[in-house]
């Protein structure tokens, strides 16, 4: 029984040691094909043509970021050697003492790093005093160091074979103009740079050391003359570039007014086709040039009911500073608004016409529960003129609110109220506000429509501050807050639906401009 016992005892250990030598086996070819397959992935990244944009260890790894958004990870138990801010070789994050300078690297080349017969690490020969112990005598197809230096990461195995890619920083090249940069101020300065090696980039402008721009181009305004130091920088997970230049800005003097009107549509109203004047032979454009004439001459025009428009522009940029920033002149008077709401924009596509976003100036009423945005209005051309002066169902009009109604006629103007030169219908669009308006008297013989608080054209005296507008008021399409360095462009549009007995409908007019930056 004994020797049965002993041989029963031999045969399971040796079918245990068995077992350890097989499993030892398979985990021997796990880590070949691991290796194997670290080294075809490198290969396949120098096919590709990517480069190295960020690196980072995490989980007892190496994860290295490629240009196409791929990644390679590369276990830290191999070492990794870079050149340090002081210039010298550091290894797995300890300073060798041993400068890089006058090394490969600083001709764009990769670095050569060995494992010297004293087993410390070489590199281009010199020896960095610090033992490679625990990387000497790995398998070939093991990686013993990962270097980054001078824009190349290098791979070294440990039969000396080396697979080097570009891990460079962003290459930057900005333009270079006959006699330098310069521009007016008040004008906008564009520059666009171009990059290389900048998947993922960010990117940073500074005027005189104060970032003024987080984009690749720089789309900037100068309110003063002078000479002013540029600077461009791009960073990638790798490493930062910066290139600066010398602007000049010159002096230029303004004209402190409207220049030019772009568009001019009118809505029905008391005083369309007499501010200004016009027949049914007149056109868009003959209608444009003589609202363009109208607001470059001093005198005004009127928008009509709800929707009414005017485009204009200036011969410069106006510049959004601390507070207001400019105002729209119209005819208000104590206790008789006409609000206007003002749209604003800038020359993105730096083509001169105002045919960029636009952006809404969000004043006291945008956010009331009465405020309808996207509201829309359609207008219809009469077959005739009423006999009647006075005519209360004169110009029907239908809304995308299910409503309709009429504007009245009145006796004080006798033209058509309808634009001449338009169809038989017209739309206007726009964000549509509850007027104040109300009869003071009762009796239908004094009507009020009081001010907004703020953020108005044709809503408080010209004088008054409470009518200056912030362009930092300024809000997209979905309501959200803009920062804009400056507007090249205003739109105005009555904001309201209302009428005042005898007064008529409330019809925003527009009389002019002031930048409140300018004398």
């Amino acid at each position: 029984m004994k020797k049965i016992l002993l041989a029963l005892s031999v045969i399971l250990l040796l079918s245990g040691c068995y077992k350890d030598d097989i499993n030892d086996l398979k985990n021997d070819v796990n880590d070949l094909k691991n290796r194997m397959a670290q080294y075809e992935n490198l290969l396949d990244v120098l096919n590709k043509r990517l480069y190295v944009v960020s690196y980072e260890t995490k989980d007892g790894s190496y994860v290295i970021t490629m240009s196409d958004g791929s990644k390679l990870t590369v276990r830290n138990t191999s070492s990794f050697i870079k050149i340090g801010e002081n210039g010298n070789w550091w290894i797995d994050g300890v300073d060798t003492g041993t400068s890089a300078k006058g090394q490969n690297g600083d001709k764009g080349e990769a670095v050569k790093i060995t494992i010297g017969s004293n087993g410390n690490w070489i590199i281009d020969g010199t020896d960095t005093g610090v033992s490679a112990s625990g990387q000497k005598g790995k398998d070939a197809a093991e990686i013993i160091s990962v270097s980054l230096a001078n824009g190349i990461m290098t791979f070294t195995f440990a039969d000396g074979r080396t697979i080097s890619i570009n891990a460079s920083a962003p290459e930057i090249t900005l333009p270079n103009p006959a006699g330098g940069f310069t521009v007016d101020k008040m004008q906008w300065f564009k520059v666009e740079a171009k990059t290389a090696n900048a998947s993922g980039a960010t990117y940073k402008w500074l005027v005189n050391d104060q970032e003024v721009a987080s984009t690749i181009d720089l789309f900037y305004v100068f309110a003063n003359a002078g000479t002013y130091n540029v600077e461009f920088r791009a960073k990638n997970g790798v490493g930062e570039s910066s290139k600066n230049f010398t602007l000049t800005v010159a002096e230029k003097t303004y004209l402190n007014r409207i220049t030019r009107v772009f568009d001019f549509f009118p809505a029905p109203g008391q005083f369309i086709n007499t501010l200004p004047a016009a027949t049914a032979a007149d056109t868009d454009e003959t209608m444009r040039a003589k609202a363009e004439t109208a607001l470059t001459t001093g005198s005004m025009v009127s928008l009509g009911g709800f929707g009414g428009y005017v485009q204009f522009g200036f011969d410069h940029t106006i510049i959004n500073k601390d507070g207001a920033d400019f105002v729209v002149l119209g005819n208000a008077f104590t206790d008789w608004s006409e609000p206007g709401i003002v749209m604003v924009s800038y020359d993105a596509n730096g083509n001169g016409i105002a045919d960029d976003e636009w952006f809404e100036i969000a004043g006291s009423e945008h956010n009331k529960p009465t405020t309808i945005k996207n509201y829309e209005i359609t207008y219809y051309k009469p077959e005739t003129e009423p006999a009647n002066a006075n005519e209360p169902n004169y110009i029907r009009w239908t809304d995308n609110q299910g409503q309709t109604g009429y504007l009245a006629k009145n006796q004080f103007h006798r033209q058509s109220f309808y634009p001449l030169w338009k169809g038989n219908t017209v739309t206007l669009k726009g964000t549509f506000l509850k007027s104040n308006i109300y009869d003071k008297s009762g009796t239908g013989t004094n009507w009020a429509n009081p001010a907004y608080e703020w953020g108005y054209t044709d809503n408080w005296a010209n004088t008054d501050a409470r009518g200056y507008i912030d362009i930092s008021w300024a809000v997209n399409a979905k309501g959200e807050s803009v920062k804009l360095k400056g507007i090249d462009f205003i739109k105005v549009y009555n904001s309201n639906r209302a009428e005042g007995g005898w007064l008529g409908e409330v019809s925003t007019e527009v009389s002019g401009f002031k930048d409140l930056n300018l004398p």
